[in-house]
């Protein structure tokens, strides 16, 4: 059985969520992948969704800009061995 990668940063704004995932090329570049999800409540518990309705697109939208700026950190921090390094 092979193991899931797990999210590397998890960002939340209400029940609006974004999980940051780190991943290495064969060369061993690292980028990132993120997925959003929006929490919902049913009478079998919470469950998460990737569909977002109007007023989900705000907090979709920060998150968005929070995840680029985290990710930005994390590649400025080991720029050489990242990918989407704009220093050549």
């Amino acid at each position: 059985m092979t193991q899931q990668n797990q999210p590397i940063r998890r960002l939340r704004i209400g029940n609006i969520g974004a999980a940051i995932f780190e991943n290495r090329t064969e060369e061993g570049k690292t980028f990132y992948n993120v997925q959003f999800t929006r929490g919902y409540r049913t009478d079998d518990g919470w469950k998460n969704t990737r569909s977002f309705g109007k007023d989900d697109l705000l907090a979709h939208a920060k998150l968005c800009d929070q995840a680029h700026s985290w990710i930005c950190e994390q590649l400025q921090a080991e720029p050489s061995e990242s990918i989407g390094d704009s220093e050549e």
